[in-house]
């Protein structure tokens, strides 16, 4: 994008970005809002949603290389409203931003891209389904069978995905509370992508396979204006049971948390506020922050009692909004691998 749309591209978005981590926690005046009791249609939830402010599409990839190292790759897409509805061209009120991320164990590689809507360089659409944002792409007959694509200055990636276990609604029915006053959001996840393809490095490229996951979320105000940003974790563990877990931090210094355990067999178990605890056990000084890079989870209803540690902890994404994210190791009562996100500090 160039520095003049980029220019055009903050002040559209700046009045979305008053309250909260990216805005999160502004007002949805106007637009739809999450209702309990939605029952999440498909495809068409897996397409756009002009109608709620905020919506992402996000995937992370948990991989190991034929050179026996392992590696971590993300790819982002976000779309937000200055009105609801659609429009066409440039009268379109959707803004689009891209995200892709590469890690090593030496480094993190990161690249975003800024668009508007209207105009065909990004958009979304549920069947066939695609995602795109200028060259990067994440499309397939459907979300069950993908093929994934991104790049940067230095680094890029091109993988399939095959699901080998259903989609799993998040919360209630994909009705995610994410405050103690109702705030909430609608969101599913694919957590059973089996992950094979090639990472382009300065080095070389390298094949890889592993395991990936896919959250789909989309609302209108999804925190509190006192929420100031959030710590949250996907873990395939090595049994073949997952988890979704996160805590969002409040400004008087608690927190709201909420997760889901996920059988092997795709049944979804979810957890309120207060059954998952994380506790920061290791810190680490990174983009001249002070992050907790290293965590235990504890989700006590289901026997578990987790370390989660950073394979990078340099995993900064340097991006229009900056925040950590990066794959992690998975030691203790459940041992596996995983993502961690953290953002607001």
């Amino acid at each position: 994008m160039n520095v003049k749309a980029l220019i055009l591209w903050l002040l559209l978005a700046a009045p979305l970005w008053a309250q909260g981590f990216a805005g999160l926690g502004g007002g949805a005046e106007g637009f739809a809002t999450p209702s309990p009791g939605t029952v999440l249609e498909f495809p068409a939830d897996h397409g756009p949603h002009p109608d709620f402010r905020i919506e992402w599409w996000y995937l992370t990839a948990n991989l190991r290389g034929a050179d026996g190292r392992d590696y971590g790759v993300q790819w982002t897409l976000f779309r937000t409203a200055l009105a609801p509805g659609e429009a066409e061209g440039w009268q379109s009120p959707q803004l689009w931003m891209g995200h892709a991320a590469l890690t090593t164990p030496e480094r993190h590689f990161v690249a975003e891209r800024l668009a508007r809507g209207g105009v065909g360089q990004a958009g979304a659409q549920a069947a066939p389904f695609e995602v795109w944002v200028d060259e990067w792409r994440m499309a397939g007959p459907d979300v069950s069978e993908i093929a994934l694509t991104a790049n940067g200055a230095d680094f890029g990636y091109d993988l399939n995905l095959s699901a080998d276990g259903p989609l799993i609604p998040q919360g209630a029915g994909g009705y995610s509370v994410k405050s103690a006053g109702g705030q909430a959001s609608h969101y599913y996840s694919q957590p059973f992508y089996r992950v094979a393809g090639t990472l382009h490095l300065p080095e070389g490229s390298v094949s890889v396979s592993g395991q990936g996951w896919l959250d789909r979320e989309w609302s209108s105000q999804p925190l509190e204006a006192t929420q100031e940003g959030w710590d949250w974790i996907s873990l395939h563990l090595d049994e073949g049971a997952k988890l979704m877990g996160f805590q969002l931090r409040q400004s008087d210094g608690t927190t709201y948390t909420s997760g889901t355990w996920i059988g092997a067999d795709g049944r979804a178990e979810p957890f309120g506020d207060g059954a998952l605890r994380m506790t920061p056990v290791e810190r680490a000084a990174v983009a001249g922050r002070d992050l907790p890079v290293g965590w235990r989870v504890e989700l006590p209803g289901r026997g578990l009692d987790v370390t989660l540690r950073a394979l990078n902890p340099e995993s900064w994404m340097d991006t229009l909004f900056p925040y950590w994210e990066g794959p992690v190791r998975v030691g203790g009562s459940h041992p596996g691998r995983g993502y961690l996100e953290m953002t607001g500090y």
